[in-house]
């Protein structure tokens, strides 16, 4: 079809301002930057200061613009931008914006303005979650269909016009055998509800605009193409197929080509950034990319499901996010849908993804036709709701890359994501006020606990079910968009960060785990301004030496467990948990107030050792006060500059670690928190040390019994052993160490007084005796002289236990009246746990 020659003439316009927006790059002949400017920098100033090029903004954050240089100089400007960091960082440590610092080898006049940087490089960091080939085999022809459900479908589809020849196939629509096992949409398509106005852009490796089966619904305006600079994201590779899919899941039309989608009538964008590497400038550009005709951004990838992986968006990608939540839609904020991943059958937990464990996510896992959990579909803390997808022998059938082709193979949690993107779409289009927290809130409200008797549920303070594997349930379609119409928007966000708690102690092995807690007060939450909780999120340091081996628990106040961190037997990475941050929405609801219980955990037995250095906890929700709640800063890199506090620890009473040999040494003060270095020998923390918390009574720790000395306290009561080596032990032990020692310096200069008044004793009375030294005839002193006697040798076992860490409520070595030579029953207990390599024998 030929265009009319103004439009074609403004249609080669729009395309030639947008490509000038995203100019093509050319990694061989230059450095790339990404540049955080002040307001009242100029980037034509900054570029000529630099020797740069002002390459143009990134997407839409304010303030941020790329630059490059050729590569030869590009070394310099890496170089100079680190020591502008660093004066950065300085002058925030002075507490005086305007300190004057050292000159850069004059050439730092005019770049004060610079606030962040980052150099780039294109990476191909983010994959498809498409599930193993297994999950993909198409329904088993002896499945039985209900008569009266395949009728009733028929009859919604006269009703509504659908003539579609695969409708009858898209059983996660409408389900003819596993009975009530779908969206339950065809309800709300009835009422007239079917998306219009609503637009959602499929983030993936591009979109076939020239299938008829999304070619009515596709939205020009809001697609991109981020792997080949062009305003058309379309398939170019032979596996670009993955977001055609996705598309044709949402917002397939009604036709006779294929399916429908679950809102087929709303709009459909593609932006491409999957099928080639690319940078965070780009991908902050993407996840923007018209925030405000795009509605909802689908998104099915994200690091490799590998059981081994741990990343998390870059600086500049967080930033986007943020931007999109507070500034998309008019403000009322984006709408970020991702998979929760596919990595289950490797261990992996969708909290080792920091895309699905950011609280701006809806994080979608899968369920199957059968109502059961497949075995791909990750389980974690931060999952919301599942939805259906591959498994039990079938998978979603959608459209696929052609004019007129369809798919029968869709699936994993790429597909589970889409769909509830799509409910989602149908909710906005009777409710477009509704922000981005409103759409999580429905989310919750409208879905269906399943297999409730599994053991995986527990009750929450908002009234429902949370479950790791299947969040609070699956996605009731039908009921989420009858809330949506008479939904209470809710006031805007609020949170809480406690200050940075210092832990610095070595993880015990095995079923045991070192706690650490922090209480929250209600002034607390009052001075806040914090309501009632959404989110929760822990960010904390860990050092291992392989990070498969660690797992963390979070249990709330009210009772409840999150597990944040779950054991991963393919990550052996030498390294633990550098800045990071888990996430949970099970104690949505909660008041927040009381005694927060964080759990690490070393679950293998091994040569693999590992220490808790400190952690942070952050409360998110509902405001008390919508009308002074201020929006919230964008993220920046970490910085040490920030409050500590010494956090009261607790181990597990089942058995104590292994004594370590090497002592390592505690920071003295709140910036050196060294992370991914090898824990060579047990740290006590400088907090208080509460009583055990055994791993069977976990239900409530807070009623637990503990010491209640504070910090500042034990400090106190500690300080006489200050000036004496440690020995790597509690100062509980080292007072039994030195008790011990000087009990052994009083007897020896009492034996020498003795000695030496009978010897001059003896030279009075006879002064041819002139032997230095008598022969004892009593058996006891000679005992004491050998240290045999039995007061000696359990005053040696004392000494043993206080270097071993024991408890000094263990039973006695040996009794009185023990005539057995000498054994220390200590060694020999672990000799007899430990098999002939070292590994644990049993209890």
């Amino acid at each position: 079809m030929r265009l009319p020659g103004g439009v074609a003439v403004a249609l080669s316009f729009c395309a030639a301002a947008s490509a000038s927006l995203h100019p093509a790059r050319s990694y061989e002949t230059r450095d790339y930057f990404a540049l955080h400017l002040d307001e009242s920098a100029s980037p034509s100033d900054v570029a000529q200061r630099l020797g740069a090029r002002h390459e143009g903004p990134v997407g839409q954050l304010p303030q941020h613009h790329t630059f490059s240089i050729p590569r030869d100089n590009g070394e310099d400007v890496d170089a100079l931008l680190d020591q502008l960091r660093d004066r950065r960082r300085l002058r925030r440590r002075s507490g005086d914006p305007s300190v004057s610092l050292p000159s850069l080898v004059g050439r730092d006049e005019g770049l004060d303005g610079i606030l962040w940087s980052q150099k780039l490089a294109p990476q191909r960091k983010l994959h498809k979650r498409i599930p193993p080939p297994s999950n993909l085999a198409r329904s088993p022809a002896d499945a039985k269909e209900d008569s009266q459900a395949v009728q009733a479908q028929k009859q919604v589809a006269l009703e509504l016009a659908i003539t579609d020849p695969i409708f009858s196939g898209q059983w996660h629509l409408y389900n003819t055998v596993q009975l009530g096992h779908d969206l339950n949409v065809t309800g709300i398509w009835l009422e007239g509800i079917t998306g219009k106005g609503v637009t959602t852009a499929v983030v993936d490796d591009g979109l076939d605009m020239h299938s008829n089966d999304l070619k009515p619904n596709y939205f020009a305006e809001g697609s991109w193409d981020y792997n080949d600079q062009s305003p058309e994201p379309r398939p170019r590779l032979s596996d670009d197929r993955h977001g055609t899919r996705c598309s044709g899941e949402i917002a397939a039309a009604k036709n006779d080509v294929c399916g429908v989608g679950v809102a087929y009538d709303s709009r459909i964008a593609g932006i491409r950034i999957l099928s080639a590497p690319i940078d965070d400038t780009d991908e902050a550009a993407a996840i923007n990319y018209a925030y405000q005709q795009n509605d909802i951004y689908s998104c099915s990838w994200g690091p490799y499901d590998d059981g081994a992986t741990m990343e998390a968006p870059g600086t500049l990608i967080k930033r986007a996010i943020v931007n999109g939540v507070q500034n998309g839609r008019g403000g009322r904020g984006s709408i970020f849908v991702f998979a929760a991943g596919n990595g289950a059958g490797h261990d992996d937990n969708c909290n080792f993804d920091g895309y699905t464990n950011s609280i701006y996510s809806i994080t979608v896992g899968a369920i199957d036709r059968e109502g059961n959990h497949p075995s791909y579909s990750e389980s974690c803390s931060a999952q919301l709701v599942v939805a259906y997808s591959s498994g039990s022998n079938d998978a979603i059938h959608t459209t696929d890359v052609g004019t007129d082709k369809c798919s029968s193979t869709h699936g994993g949690t790429s597909a589970a994501g889409p769909l509830a993107a799509g409910t989602i779409a149908l909710a906005l289009s009777v409710r477009p006020e509704l922000t981005w927290r409103d759409a999580q809130y429905l989310m919750i409200e409208a879905a269906i606990p399943v297999h409730e008797d599994d053991g995986s549920w527990q009750a929450t303070k908002n009234g429902r079910k949370f479950s790791h594997d299947w969040g609070f349930g699956k996605v009731d379609t039908y009921t989420l968009v009858q809330r949506a119409k008479t939904w209470d928007l809710v006031k805007p966000q609020a949170w809480f960060n406690s200050p940075w708690l210092r832990v610095h102690h070595d993880i015990p092995q095995g079923d045991q785990g070192l706690a650490s807690t922090y209480e929250v007060t209600q002034d607390m939450m009052k001075e806040a301004n914090l309501e009632r909780l959404e989110h929760v999120t822990v960010t904390m340091n860990v050092n291992h030496t392989r990070r498969g081996d660690l797992s963390v628990e979070l249990r709330s106040p009210e009772g409840l467990v999150s597990h944040l961190s779950t054991a991963r037997r393919p990550d052996n990475e030498n390294a633990g948990y550098e800045d990071w941050t888990f996430m949970s929405v099970a104690h949505w609801g909660e008041s927040g107030v009381g005694k927060w219980t964080v759990i690490v955990k070393d679950t293998n037995v091994n040569e693999h050792s590992g220490q808790f250095v400190d952690w942070r906890l952050n409360l998110w929700g509902e405001a008390q006060d919508g009308s002074i709640q201020p929006l919230h800063p964008m993220p920046t890199e970490h910085d040490d500059d920030h409050p500590y506090e010494d956090a009261p620890v607790a181990t597990t009473s089942i058995s104590p670690p292994p004594p370590k040999t090497e002592p390592l040494a505690t920071p003295t003060d709140g910036v050196d928190r060294p992370v991914n270095v090898k824990p060579t020998a047990s740290a006590q923390p400088t907090g208080t040390v509460d009583a055990p918390i055994d791993d069977e009574n976990k239900e409530n720790p807070a009623t637990e019994t503990s010491s209640t000395a504070t910090p500042s306290a034990t400090a106190a009561s500690g300080s006489f052993l200050s000036f004496f080596p440690t020995f790597g032990a509690s100062k509980r032990t080292q007072a039994w160490i030195y008790a011990a020692i000087g009990s052994i310096i009083v007897f020896c200069i009492g034996l020498g007084v003795y000695f030496h008044v009978q010897r001059r004793k003896r030279i009075r009375d006879d002064n041819r005796d002139d032997y230095d030294f008598e022969m004892i005839e009593d058996d006891d002193e000679l005992q004491a002289m050998n240290g045999r006697s039995n007061r000696g040798r359990r005053r040696g076992g004392e000494l043993y236990n206080a270097f071993a860490g024991e408890s000094d409520e263990e039973e006695p070595l040996f009794s009185d009246d023990d005539d057995e030579p000498y054994r220390d029953r200590g060694i020999s207990t672990e000799r007899e746990r430990d098999g002939p390599n070292g590994e644990q024998t049993g209890r």
